[in-house]
């Protein structure tokens, strides 16, 4: 079972959303399931990405885009290079157009044959990489012109009973895994946080593992490791303070978790960083 993870989307300071190049651009990239309550665009300009929702496959090529619903989960994966731009939306800002429970629905529409969406957004990018005089200006005026595009081409009116539960069921199940996110540190047990929560152990236990489709405790190692994957990336700390920094008890641990997680030794994985970077700079 992968694991799921849930992210808090912020907005960029000087807009309403949130807009930038997708970190597996790269490739060999691998970006386990996981879910936010903000509306998510992603629209390939160049490559390819592999997309899941709800464990279902899409293959995203260039010009195609998608369409992540608010706590839908979701996965990626990058083998190769690619140009994609993410925009990420709160759900609030769709709050008029909500179809009952304070939801909206969009259809994923992976066919993507909408060049003038995909053109709104090439050139939202655009503006905001070069911000010339008055270009939040032109990219906010974009912006809603595409949100019109949604609500109008894409919402879905009738939303499956099924699809409402789960929105909210992942709705309170976020709440808890941003606490998780905040205390990773710590040594936080399920029964310490089922006690947090008001919950039983067990309750908490079955609801992970029925709404997230992992168990507490690999979902805690998950977010352990992602940290001490940035740390190896951006830091110069020695692999055994990564470990205990991000609440491993030793190395082996961290680096038994680092390996299930991205196939790689957390040693090696750093040197292949350091080796790319000197080739870039050469």
């Amino acid at each position: 079972m992968t694991e799921i993870q849930h992210e808090l989307i912020m907005p960029n300071e000087d807009l309403p959303f949130k807009m930038f190049l997708f970190e597996g651009r790269d490739g060999n990239y691998i970006r386990e399931k996981h879910w936010h309550r903000s509306i998510e665009i992603f629209a390939v300009f160049q490559g390819t990405l592999g997309f899941y929702l709800n464990d279902q496959e899409y293959l995203l090529e260039c010009g195609d885009f998608i369409i992540v619903n608010s706590n839908e989960v979701h996965s990626i994966h990058a083998p190769k290079e690619n140009m994609t731009v993410v925009l990420q939306m709160p759900l609030n800002m769709f709050e008029k157009y909500y179809t009952g429970d304070q939801f909206i629905c969009f259809a994923h529409a992976p066919q993507a044959q909408d060049e003038q969406l995909m053109e709104m957004i090439c050139e939202m990018y655009m503006a905001y990489s070069d911000k010339h005089c008055g270009y939040d200006l032109k990219i906010q005026s974009l912006f809603y012109d595409m949100l019109y595009l949604m609500v109008t081409r894409y919402r879905e009116i009738n939303v499956h009973p099924d699809i409402l539960h789960q929105h909210k069921q992942l709705t309170k199940l976020s709440v808890i895994t941003d606490y998780m996110k905040e205390h990773y540190k710590e040594e936080l047990s399920l029964s310490k946080l089922a006690e947090i929560f008001g919950y039983s152990p067990s309750y908490l236990s079955r609801m992970f593992q029925k709404y997230a489709g992992i168990n507490y405790k690999d979902y805690m190692q998950a977010i352990r490791t992602e940290h001490g994957y940035r740390q190896l990336v951006e830091t110069d700390m020695t692999i055994s303070d990564i470990s205990m920094e991000n609440g491993f008890p030793n190395n082996k641990a961290f680096s038994k978790a680092f390996y299930k997680k991205y196939g790689i030794m957390p040693a090696e994985f750093r040197k292949r960083q350091k080796n790319a970077i000197n080739e870039i700079s050469n």
